[in-house]
């Protein structure tokens, strides 16, 4: 029990000590700063949704700052080929002969920005795939570990829609969370000028959790139980977005294909992180319910007449959770 209640503890600061030490360098975005480093502990991919110059990239270069690990940035370009992101076969010239060796790419790191990766072409999004799905990568036949830990944050600008591919149902699935960046307050505004007007990059940041902390973390997040009304709850939302499942008449109305049971597995594992983070060794239901959004509002999707009538997938979870209390 005493291992327990110091296992909570050490966890709750080193997560209070690492959103801190970002919030230098990324202000009023407080909660998809908490949100991301959720998915990190959780092991789990995060694409962050915003217009452009609300600092997406900035907030995931401040986590590379703060995090020990190897950091690459992959900038997402209609000309980009998969070998470019996975690496490619060389012919190298010696006494005995042609040897060939593999070159990694970029994404043999831990933290990997994939920056605007919409504006690839759907070939090179599929080479993502495998990465963030195994761990690993296919070249020439043979198969390539990545290395532990490994998650990919990336960027996508959902204004500009000329020269960007959307991303497919498939690869939408692999991410734990979508986040939307939104526009900070007036008062956070301010901050932000002061803190750009800094000389440098602004705000020195400290590493602040190594790879092996952040394996340990997720280790003890693992082991979080997690009642069955927690369970149950994280079960019944995920049936509630399928439109023959559900009761909920904007379900019926504008969802057009329900979440996967992989949608329930991100609940759990993030729910499960987000306990730990404010000082309980168990899942509660409400933890459940705050951790909905980010993880469902990607895994189904609306039909036309949701676009026309404003309707979002918020306001369709909005509702769900009313119906699942």
């Amino acid at each position: 029990m005493n291992n327990d209640i110091q296992a909570v503890r050490s966890f709750k600061d080193i997560f209070e000590t690492v959103t801190a030490e970002v919030e230098k360098q990324v202000v009023g975005q407080r909660g998809v700063v908490r949100h991301v480093l959720t998915a990190i502990i959780a092991g789990g991919n995060v694409l962050l949704e915003g217009a452009p110059g609300l600092g997406k990239t900035v907030l995931v270069k401040a986590f590379a700052r703060v995090l020990d690990l190897p950091f690459s940035r992959i900038q997402f370009t209609p000309d980009l080929m998969p070998s470019d992101i996975t690496g490619t076969v060389m012919v190298n010239r010696t006494e005995r002969g042609p040897e060939f060796t593999f070159q990694p790419g970029p994404l043999f790191s831990s933290l990997v920005l994939a920056d605007e990766i919409n504006r690839a072409t759907p070939k090179t999004q599929s080479a993502l795939l495998e990465a963030m799905q195994e761990g690993a990568v296919t070249v020439g036949g043979v198969t390539y570990r990545l290395p532990e830990p490994f998650f990919v944050l990336a960027t996508q600008n959902p204004i500009e829609m000329e020269g960007t591919y959307r991303l497919p149902e498939a690869q939408l699935d692999r991410f734990m969370f979508k986040l939307d960046i939104r526009l900070p307050g007036e008062g956070d505004i301010h901050r932000i000028i002061d803190v750009t007007s800094l000389a440098g990059d602004g705000p020195r940041v400290e590493k602040r959790l190594s790879g092996e902390d952040l394996l340990n973390m997720k280790a003890v997040a693992a082991q979080v139980p997690v009642p069955f009304t927690a369970r149950e709850r994280a079960v019944r939302i995920m049936l509630h977005t399928h439109p023959d499942r559900t009761a909920v008449p904007l379900v019926k109305e504008y969802v057009r294909c329900g979440a996967s049971p992989r949608g329930v597995q991100s609940l759990i594992a993030s729910a499960r992180v987000l306990a730990l983070a404010r000082g309980r060794f168990n899942v509660s239901a409400g933890d459940i319910a705050e951790m909905a959004a980010p993880c469902l509002r990607h895994r189904f999707f609306l039909n036309f007449r949701a676009a026309a009538d404003g309707v979002d997938a918020d306001a369709i979870i909005r509702e769900i959770l009313k119906k699942v209390i």
